[in-house]
């Protein structure tokens, strides 16, 4: 338990459980004789199995927290050993890279050690009870992994087919440092708001128009880097599955849950009432 309390020392810990992790998809990747994408996926959930199960030794599911935006980069940068990218294809594994150490950073920044856990996984396992192992399984870990893999699924396709650059690609590149950029200053204004011990909900900054602008930034990445995709290879229009799954995700589980955990709040109704959910839509007039 001393070590748990120790925040360097939980910091080593999660090192570790990510190299092996690492090391177990790598191995599985190698060695498994079937097609790329069916050992991309097999090697994934074999790197998620090993993250669940130091979050069963640990007692703590938010072990898998900065899978979410490591895993997209460990793939892309792992299959640059066997695909030399061309411009296409670097710009969107930038923007990947970009978006993954930004949202790793912040996990970072407000990780405090192994005995903190995310409010969401409490709140699961005291409804589900003996149910819990397999919630913490198949929805705390596993369906995020396939989430976020099929999230990246497109740049995988561009990195592999090569296909020439155009301004669609451009105009969508440039959604998704737009994206990272948004993420950036509504987690800055929300540490900010919290360091000040203020209590209530922020609506100053981008809060002021979205009760979930880092949420929108996650929406809006995916959706980038989806379309620049289809902008290059048209006939891979399918690959778009990926970002609505994720929107769907959000809209249906992330926002749902966050919303309700913010309804004990004095005002929530009124907030919720003059603060749009994702998207600052005008309101129409009233006659």
């Amino acid at each position: 338990m001393q070590l748990k309390k120790s925040r360097l020392l939980s910091f080593m810990l999660i090192g570790i459980v990510y190299l092996l992790a690492l090391a177990a998809g790598i191995a599985v990747y190698v060695f498994c004789p079937l097609d790329i994408w069916a050992r991309l996926l097999i090697a994934d959930v074999a790197a998620t199995v090993v993250v669940f199960c130091f979050s069963l030794i640990f007692g703590n599911a938010s072990v898998y927290d900065p899978y979410w935006s490591v895993q997209p980069i460990a793939i892309l940068f792992a299959l640059l050993t066997e695909y030399r990218p061309n411009t296409t294809a670097a710009l969107l594994i930038a923007a990947v890279t970009v978006w993954g150490v930004r949202l790793t950073a912040n996990w970072a920044y407000t990780f405090k050690n192994l005995t903190a856990q995310d409010w969401r996984y409490t709140m699961l396992k005291e409804r589900t009870g003996r149910l819990y192992f397999f919630v913490n399984l198949f929805g705390i870990h596993l369906f995020p992994t396939f989430v976020v893999y099929s999230c990246i699924l497109p740049a995988v396709y561009v990195l592999r087919e090569a296909p020439p650059f155009n301004a669609g690609a451009a105009v969508f590149f440039v959604v998704c440092l737009l994206a990272v950029l948004l993420q950036g200053i509504a987690d800055c204004q929300m540490h900010a708001f919290r360091k000040e011990g203020r209590s209530g909900f922020i609506r100053s900054g981008v809060w002021k128009h979205s009760r979930h602008p880092n949420y929108l930034g996650e929406i809006l990445m995916w959706w980038g880097v989806g379309l620049a995709t289809v902008c290059v290879l048209p006939s891979r229009w399918y690959l778009l599955c990926g970002a609505l799954v994720n929107t769907l995700m959000f809209l249906v589980v992330s926002i749902p849950m966050a919303d309700k955990h913010q309804s004990r709040k004095r005002g929530f109704e009124d907030y919720r009432a003059e603060t749009r959910m994702l998207l600052p839509i005008p309101k129409p007039l009233s006659h």
